[in-house]
């Protein structure tokens, strides 16, 4: 599971402003903390799929330390692992639809974070590259 730390910084002139250590072009803002941790989601989702479009890959989220984070949803991890898989086996989205045997159009899907693809797409995606998808379970913030 991907849980990636933020900095909530309270503003003076109210609301709270968050960024990610670990992705620093990702930074949005809200009301209170609450709904600041609600859009970080949404920002977070967003600089990681500019990420995967400008084929740099996308890193492990550090040690929480006590900070807050946002969790990727097991979809949305699966495929940033899919992503970092495939650069690292230096495999192109048409490498992976010839793998598959699957239309580019598809492989697409399967990349997106804004497409809701089925776990077992991804897994199958992976064990071509050589992967296994392994879900973690931990105690809910």
């Amino acid at each position: 599971m991907l849980i990636y730390p933020v900095v909530l910084e309270p503003q003076p002139e109210g609301g709270f402003v968050v960024t990610f250590p670990d992705i620093p072009e990702a930074i949005t803002q809200g009301e209170d903390a609450a709904e600041a941790l609600l859009m970080a989601e949404d920002a977070l989702l967003v600089m990681l799929s500019a990420y995967m479009d400008d084929r740099q890959p996308i890193p492990e989220p550090s040690p929480l330390n006590g900070r807050p984070g946002v969790a990727l949803k097991v979809a949305a991890a699966g495929k940033v692992a899919l992503h970092n898989a495939m650069l690292a086996a230096g495999k192109r989205k048409a490498d992976l639809a010839r793998m598959l045997n699957l239309a580019p159009t598809l492989v697409d899907r399967l990349l997106s974070l804004h497409h809701k693809s089925r776990i077992e797409q991804i897994e199958t995606a992976l064990a071509v590259l050589g992967k296994r998808l392994v879900v973690d379970v931990r105690e809910a913030a």
